[in-house]
């Protein structure tokens, strides 16, 4: 993970290579290593039954359901360039024109984001005297934004705070508590007093730090205020026959890449002559030259125990949230709210059982026939993790009870499921960037050892497929052959 390139002390031509880790990180990264050493041996080792991780799509009669991420941000390249590198370039299509807004629940009742609200800036200011999202005093309270005091540590390289701190500081607590906290936990389903703003809203952070007000940012920055509100959802794109297409079509690309299905590694180990031993959990063992691992950093942090105490530490140090998907499909007759949204995000201060609500067959194209309504209601998140220890039928009927509340939907769902992601979300604590530098520093005392995944520099698609590639780069050119290009 550091940019520090050791060369490794070995004589083949052909290296042998592991990558541990079957998401779009690992895919991604035997994909770059493929291409950069064509004759390498490389073999990928997945403790699942299947690919792709939280990307995964399934069809059935006339819906196109994700059950993990459904979108990726194109203003981020890697994503973008990889699927047209994959010749998937006239299969990646936006979001629909309309409504290209992001809803918020308050007082029982639907609001729009108010245009121009992006990454915690409000870079209008008439939408946001005009939502009804906020009392006057809150409105005020926003336009005394410029006159807010910063923290005498802001000047310290190092000085990090919660996204709850400093929204609060700087924007006021009705702006946190009804639009920062619904709106950002819709992406990291996190503790906003324990999340880090450096590390989730950098850019927020850094105007304060160098314009000394959001707001005097804003106004620096006038010709580029977005159009979009919220979830910046013209910059959102997806594959036309969902995520899995791009999963796929990377699978198909792994050329003599040795896929090892159902496959749990116990165990990662250097030997004498600066090699790896990958263990699996059956006991079989493989020697390789190098290795990728792309886990949860918990389930890393535990591979690497016997290797490196510290480091095993500070990977185990990334706390992990769980959430739930409820899949519901109605009728479009059933539905009295007029769904002029994408979809909606809930307060916690609403007292609801859900985190938010995304209108998949709203949002894209094809995902539902045309007289239906495919929803996907999220729950649990590090707020309320009780929720999830109930029985799917209970999950999915409070996610129906809930809908039909705020949607206005009567009778029962044409279809219901539900999908559990456990441990799936990165939890980027207060202080993440400074542990990142530190296991950063400590891979790269280790000759030959890479990670990668969304626990580090970004939960996104393309910042994992950006470090699937940075990572593949560096194990590359740690070998005495010829240089890659980025990719």
């Amino acid at each position: 993970m550091s940019n520090v390139l050791t060369k490794l002390p070995t004589s083949n031509v052909s290296p042998r290579l592991a990558v541990i880790g079957g998401g779009i990180s690992g895919l991604t990264a035997a994909y770059r290593l493929r291409q950069w050493l064509p004759r390498a041996e490389i073999e990928l080792f997945e403790a699942g039954d299947r690919l792709g991780g939280v990307l995964h799509t399934r069809r059935d009669q006339g819906l196109l359901i994700e059950c993990g991420a459904d979108s990726f941000f194109n203003q981020l390249p890697a994503a973008v360039e990889l699927c047209q590198e994959l010749g998937l370039g006239e299969e990646i299509i936006p979001t629909n024109e309309e409504p290209r807004r992001a809803l918020i629940l308050h007082a029982g009742k639907l609001h729009r984001v108010p245009e121009g609200f992006v990454q915690m800036r409000p870079e209008k200011v008439g939408p946001m005297l005009r939502t009804r999202l906020l009392s006057w005093r809150g409105k005020l309270r926003l336009l005394a934004e410029r006159w807010a005091t910063s923290p005498t540590e802001l000047a310290n390289e190092d000085f990090d705070e919660s996204v709850a701190s400093f929204a609060t500081r700087r924007l006021g607590r009705e702006v946190f508590e009804r639009m920062v906290q619904p709106l950002l936990a819709g992406v990291y389903t996190a503790d906003p007093y324990r999340l880090s703003v450096a590390a989730t809203m950098p850019t927020a952070f850094e105007a304060e730090r160098k314009y000394g007000s959001l707001i005097a940012k804003v106004m620096a920055d006038r010709k580029q205020a977005s159009r979009d509100s919220g979830a910046r959802y013209g910059s959102f794109v997806t594959l036309r026959n969902g995520m899995a297409q791009l999963i796929d079509t990377l699978v198909s690309q792994l050329n003599d890449v040795k896929i090892h299905l159902n496959t749990p590694i116990k165990n990662l180990t250097p030997t004498a002559d600066q090699r790896w031993s990958v263990s699996q959990a059956s006991g079989n063992e493989t020697l390789v030259d190098g290795v990728i691992v792309a886990l949860p950093a918990p389930r890393a942090g535990a591979l690497l125990a016997s290797t490196d105490a510290e480091l095993s530490n500070k990977l185990q140090n990334i706390a992990y949230a769980s959430s739930a998907v409820a899949v519901l499909v109605y009728r479009r007759e059933q539905i009295s709210d007029p769904l002029d949204g994408f979809g909606m995000v809930v307060p916690t201060v609403e007292g609801r059982q859900i985190v938010a609500a995304s209108y998949s067959s709203v949002k894209f194209p094809g995902r539902a026939p045309a007289d239906q309504v495919l929803i996907r209601v999220f729950v649990g998140g590090a707020l309320q993790p009780e929720l999830l220890e109930r029985s799917d039928a209970e999950i999915v009927q409070l996610a129906q009870a809930e809908l039909s509340d705020i949607l206005g939907i009567r009778g029962e769902p044409l279809r219901a499921e539900l999908v559990r992601w456990n441990e799936k979300m990165p939890q980027y604590h207060v202080g993440h960037l400074q542990l990142v530098d530190r296991i950063e520093d400590l891979v790269s005392k280790h000759v030959g050892l890479e990670l990668a995944g969304n626990a580090y520099r970004g939960v996104g698609i393309p910042q994992c497929v950006q470090q699937a590639n940075s990572a593949a780069r560096r194990l590359a050119e740690s070998f005495d052959l010829p240089s890659p290009s980025e990719g």
